[in-house]
């Protein structure tokens, strides 16, 4: 039988984050919806950030509240960011109300560049910030919630250049060593080879051990990002995020003159694991569905 490859679509959060106009929240939820029906293990549907830097996401409560009543199979988790205990009490308050959020994700950076200017504070400072998030995660009413813990640019940084893999490793060491379940290793400005890959993948897991699974992001900018899950997957990474038609690009990866590209589709995502010889327990339909739904968002957006 095929070994399996878990999947977490990053399209609500990370796709929509940037997204100019404002997206109603029903909107969103429909579109968690949607994505659900695929098979996805997973879907990270917003972030618990201050509406202050990401106006898009302001609406976390409501979002979930919304979620509560949607038809999303108890075999999809649904995910949320938090950078800070602030956030953390907003996970709980949702919690006590509909009980839908299975994970949440903290986020820094192998850069100190990336990082000041991606969180304002040091990757130091976000370490430090997220001490309470995994300890309130872990003692959370109903139940110890997983954390995952975002390493962006893992290959390189649009402001230093080159990120050595041993910055990267050590940055995911001091995650795991706070107690988060994941590392998600953040091509953020889709920098990467299948060679690059490969090498950041065997640091990063000689630096942590086998117990935390390790998450590849990688974003299509120069369209290598299909040669990258290969590389991955021979390297023994069996968990990928996506997003449904490309959704995303980081807003502080982003120039005056260009957007900043978006994650590898969640077709294409699929296509290439499947074609290695693995399972991901997707429905090709509900796949072009979700994308399909996923561009309107983007369509509508152009227009506006």
């Amino acid at each position: 039988m095929p070994e399996r490859v878990r999947i977490t679509d990053v399209a609500p959060r990370d796709g929509l984050q940037s997204e100019p106009r404002p997206i109603p929240t029903e909107e969103k939820a429909a579109l968690v919806e949607i994505i659900a029906r695929t098979g996805v293990d997973e879907i990270e549907a917003t972030s618990f950030v201050s509406p202050r830097w990401i106006p898009q996401l302001g609406d976390a409560h409501d979002l979930f509240v919304l979620l509560k009543d949607r038809d999303i199979p108890e075999s999809v988790t649904l995910s949320a960011l938090v950078p800070n205990q602030r956030g953390m009490d907003e996970v709980y308050k949702v919690r006590a109300e509909t009980m839908p959020i299975g994970k949440v994700a903290v986020f820094t950076a192998a850069s100190e560049t990336f990082s000041k200017r991606n969180t304002n504070a040091t990757i130091q400072e976000t370490l430090d910030r997220f001490a309470p998030v995994v300890t309130m995660a872990a003692e959370a009413p109903g139940g110890p919630i997983a954390v995952r813990g975002y390493v962006s640019c893992a290959v390189k940084c649009p402001y230093d250049g080159d990120v050595a893999p041993s910055r990267v490793a050590d940055v995911a060491r001091r995650l795991v060593d706070l107690g988060v379940d994941e590392i998600d290793l953040g091509d953020t400005i889709g920098a990467g080879t299948p060679d690059s890959i490969a090498r950041v993948i065997g640091v990063v897991r000689e630096a942590i051990g086998d117990g935390p699974t390790i998450t590849l992001h990688l974003h299509d900018t120069f369209g290598r990002a299909a040669d990258c899950v290969r590389a991955a997957l021979r390297e023994g990474v069996r968990s990928f995020d996506a997003a449904s038609a490309g959704l995303g690009g980081c807003p502080y990866a982003s120039t005056p003159h260009r957007r900043a590209p978006g994650n590898i589709a969640l077709a294409t995502l699929i296509d290439v694991v499947h074609a290695e010889g693995y399972e991901t327990g997707t429905d090709a339909e509900a796949v072009r569905a979700a994308g399909v739904a996923a561009s309107k968002i983007l369509e509508a957006g152009a227009s506006a």
